[in-house]
């Protein structure tokens, strides 16, 4: 159960979650935030401590670093973001350690209303004995990827101080932007110089995904007539009537992502802002496969169509812009990477469970770009929201599962 590098993985995890990294996906500057770069010139320092070479910010926000190869093997590539989600406040993250986890609910000390157990996030119930780390109920904890981030730095430390153990030359590169989708910049995959590459991005044991969701992400602009409504009979326009019309025409039972599992692509609303004048509605379309994909992007067309017709005078504006696409159609050409982290989680003592994620990471852009990428686990439990939990022994398997990698690399 216990690992040699829990006491380092909940350092680094307590440390890196209480430093506010949140992407804001309305900046156009890259990285979309400046607070990001606390966190990635934290890790340039961490990285240029332990020894590693050619260790640098990018212009474009992603911090690299090699780990010299001490034996003969294809150049591998190990890879985590260091933003947070901008769905959920993560301004003041208070890390908290429950030591030997009981089995039972878990409390909130800033928000006693909130419960966690079992029943809610069943993973709980493979962690009793466990020491796991929640922040304090009134914000995220940053786990994603802040727990792939500590998994990769301390294989790395590892690495370097044991340099008998034969591996791989690895390249480590922490990226901003990921949770805005804008995480891989087009320059990346060359700065890199990577044979094959893994995000450590996922959540349970064993868990390794080469096949992610295709997604797109889509605004539609509603602008009305305004006046002033005193004298608004048979003049005013209201954006926000049509931004309403069009929210109850897509699909509501069987499209969205409370209402999908497994295989199921979905339409969501993200977000709606403005007034009577203008709206804006801004949605995420997601599914596995190419021909969902642009199906689902007819729908919201079709019926953004509709709701204009019933009103000349407004302007209804649906842009839909490609975000990633299913890692999966690049891979199943060559399984290699697949092929040999599924044989280092065996190495760990862990069976490879491969499940579609019903997301996407950095892995997805970069496998599209050329760098086979897929994701394995680190960890992390309900995030983006208050729930969020990390088992550190779980950090610590992901941890074994790298040096595995390398190890594994340096004999292919």
């Amino acid at each position: 159960m216990r690992t040699p590098f829990d006491a380092e993985l909940q350092d680094r995890l307590m440390r890196y979650a209480a430093i506010d990294s949140q992407s804001d996906e309305s900046s156009t500057s890259q990285p979309s935030t400046p607070c990001q770069l606390d966190m990635s010139r934290l890790l340039v320092q961490e990285l240029e401590e332990m020894g590693a070479e050619d260790v640098t910010i990018t212009e474009y926000g992603a911090v690299l670093a090699t780990i010299p190869a001490t034996a003969e093997g294809p150049v591998v590539g190990l890879c985590a973001h260091v933003d947070t989600t901008p769905q959920f406040n993560a301004t003041g993250v208070k890390p908290r350690l429950i030591k030997g986890y009981d089995g039972g609910d878990i409390s909130f000390p800033d928000a006693p209303e909130r419960r966690l157990g079992p029943d809610m996030s069943p993973h709980l119930k493979n962690c009793i004995g466990h020491d796991l780390i929640t922040a304090s109920g009134t914000t995220l904890l940053g786990g994603d990827d802040k727990a792939g981030v500590s998994v990769i730095m301390t294989a790395a430390r590892h690495l370097l101080a044991n340099p008998d153990i034969p591996r791989a030359k690895l390249r480590l590169a922490f990226t901003p932007d990921e949770e805005i989708g804008r995480g891989v910049d087009e320059r990346l995959p060359a700065d890199m110089a990577c044979d094959f590459a893994y995000t450590f991005d996922g959540p349970a044991p064993g868990e390794v995904q080469h096949e992610t969701f295709s997604a797109d992400r889509a605004f539609v602009t509603i602008r009305g007539v305004s006046i002033h409504p005193g004298w608004a009979k048979d003049k005013l326009v209201n954006a926000t009537h049509l931004a309403a019309k069009i929210v109850q025409g897509l699909p509501q039972t069987k499209m969205t992502p409370e209402m999908t599992k497994g295989n199921e692509g979905f339409i969501h609303i993200t977000d709606m802002s403005g007034d009577a004048a203008e709206m804006t509605i801004g949605l995420i379309i997601r599914d596995f496969e190419r021909e969902g994909l642009a199906k689902k992007g007819d729908i919201l067309r079709t019926v953004c169509s509709a709701v204009a017709l019933t009103e000349p005078r407004a302007e209804v504006i649906c842009e839909i812009t490609p975000q990633y696409r299913n890692m999966r159609y690049w891979l199943e050409k060559d399984m290699t990477p697949v092929d040999l982290v599924h044989a280092a989680i065996r190495d760990v003592g862990l069976e490879p469970v491969a499940i579609p994620i019903r997301g996407g990471t950095d892995g997805s852009r970069l496998t599209e770009l050329g760098v086979p990428c897929p994701n394995v686990f680190c960890g992390m439990q309900e995030i983006h929201g208050p729930l969020e939990w990390i088992s550190v022994q779980d950090m610590g398997k992901a941890t074994e599962v790298a040096l595995r990698i390398a190890q594994r690399a340096a004999k292919a």
